[in-house]
């Protein structure tokens, strides 16, 4: 007793995690309802997980106003950084976790489902997410992974009724399974080498993964050991990012997941990921960036070229999607990589990039979902066939979003994609420019099909295609945010200028 008398636990100062106890609240209100009042209308659920995501939402835009330039603190016994770098990753995926609650309404409106569940694990998703995001321990990185991971493997196998929902539920518990045993034993060489887990100690004592790094105390003793954990630590968050060549998994998953999910994962995973590694690499392991920025840049390269190559050979539009998710994760790695330098707009274009793509796919995905029918199986590129005759205005907005993705000018796809190639230019990447460049090109064409397909066939249907309001305000608003930004990138661009990791 008096041993634990003793014992002084870390000051939390509540208002900093005050986004983390909205979603925490509305998870727990969202189960209760489920399980007590089991008649609650099912845009209830929906319009409810997007108030609460709406809320945390309302929290971070006030810490964003609260921290100045340069400026953050570490929180929680330095487990947890609060910077603009993660303010911003968590407005980003707050902002999907709304949108996908309501594609997720439509979606169960349509096969006539309740699933209070499935928006109970949008939400501590995006808990899991957002701890990713502001990690300073490598330990607390991994719970966040984890729960984000055991949240997305349910929701990709939620269609009970769909056999390729359960496979590919399954297969992502599985491949995700090994990528996180990577991931922990990465943490343990890592610690055993450095003697800490945390990325940077704010106190003299103990030091953090930086600090043990940069002192004077050599550790090559241990130092394969070290490298060893550095590359395991980069497999585990690689696979989350689905870069080439742990990419394998994305395109079944993404094909046999619930379209919502898959737009949900295809956003808030690769948000979390690349947030997780960019801190990971650039706050806990800056004096080791001779040894993996060649990792970097070999992994930007393949998984640019591959995922546009794989891309253009498909014949269903979401594994188009899903392949042009992983050229997407290419882009990203080049800002990394441009990030490694230590100078220049690495960081500002990696995060423009990911805020930008995060609409993108949320406004594709909320047209396939329009288009693949009561069993949400209608994707192949045939279903899309003359949809310009069926639904136009569908077809024009498809087509603007696509356009987006394939970076023409004037959307914000070409903001993204200028942004990511002018950093590697800065730094001196001059191959890797010229490879986004070319993979750029590569992509374009698999965009040009569809559009092509959507503009100049005969459909094959002549059904009226109905499509529900949910699902019209995400297309409108995705569509809205592509031209303003593309119109206006200042806008976006201003901000990402500002978002740095806190004073270390």
């Amino acid at each position: 007793m008096l041993f634990a008398s003793g014992l002084i636990g870390p000051s939390i100062p509540w208002t900093d995690i005050l986004p983390l106890l909205i979603l925490l609240g509305g998870t727990c209100f969202l189960l209760l309802i489920g399980s007590l009042v089991p008649n609650w209308p099912r845009h209830g659920y929906a319009w409810f997980t997007g108030a609460t995501a709406a809320a945390a939402l309302v929290a971070n835009c006030v810490q964003w106003n609260n921290l100045h330039k340069e400026v953050g603190r570490s929180i929680i016994a330095d487990a947890i950084f609060v910077d603009r770098f993660s303010v911003l990753a968590s407005i980003t995926v707050l902002g999907a976790v709304i949108f996908s609650s309501i594609l997720m309404s439509a979606y169960l409106q349509r096969s006539q489902d309740d699933g209070p569940e499935l928006f109970a694990l949008f939400l501590t998703a995006a808990i899991g997410a957002i701890v990713m995001i502001s990690a300073n321990d490598l330990i607390v990185l991994f719970l966040g992974l984890e729960v984000l991971s055991l949240s997305l493997y349910l929701l990709a196998a939620s269609n009970r009724r769909r056999e390729q929902s359960q496979e590919s539920g399954i297969k992502y518990f599985v491949l995700g399974g090994f990528a996180s045993a990577f991931f922990l034993y990465g943490i343990a060489l890592v610690y055993g080498s450095t003697g800490s887990t945390q990325l940077f100690a704010n106190q003299s004592l103990p030091q953090g993964i930086a600090q043990a790094l940069g002192s004077q105390v050599a550790v090559n003793g241990n130092d394969s050991l070290l490298l060893i954990g550095i590359g395991l630590l980069m497999i585990g968050l690689a696979f989350k990012v689905s870069a080439v060549p742990f990419h394998v998994w994305a395109p079944d998953v993404y094909e046999g997941a619930p379209t919502p999910v898959t737009a949900f994962m295809a956003s808030v995973g690769k948000v979390a990921a690349f947030a997780a590694l960019l801190r990971v690499l650039l706050v806990g392991l800056p004096q080791r960036v001779d040894d993996w920025r060649p990792v970097v840049w070999a992994l930007a390269i393949a998984t640019v070229f591959i995922g546009s190559v794989m891309a253009v050979v498909q014949t269903n539009v979401k594994r188009m999607l899903a392949y042009s998710s992983v050229s997407h994760a290419g882009f990203i790695l080049v800002g990394v990589e441009a990030a490694a330098h230590m100078r220049g707009d690495g960081l500002a274009s990696s995060m423009n990039y990911l805020a930008i793509y995060t609409v993108l796919v949320m406004g594709s995905f909320a047209i396939v979902l329009a288009m693949s029918g009561q069993q949400d199986a209608d994707t192949a590129l045939t279903d899309f066939r003359g949809l310009a005759k069926r639904r136009p205005a569908l077809a024009l907005a498809f087509s603007i979003l696509l356009f987006a993705q394939a970076g023409v000018p004037f959307t914000s796809g070409f903001v993204a994609k200028f942004a990511i190639m002018k950093s590697a230019v800065d730094v001196g990447s001059y191959a890797l420019a010229v490879a986004a460049m070319v993979a750029a090109v590569i992509g374009a064409f698999l965009y040009l099909r569809i559009v092509v397909s959507m503009w100049l066939e005969e459909p094959e249907s002549s059904e009226p295609l109905n499509v529900a309001t949910p699902v019209v305000l995400v297309i409108v608003l995705a569509v809205a945010f592509t031209l303003v930004v593309g119109l206006f990138p200042d806008l976006l661009l201003d901000a990402t200028q500002l978002v740095r990791f806190a004073p270390r």
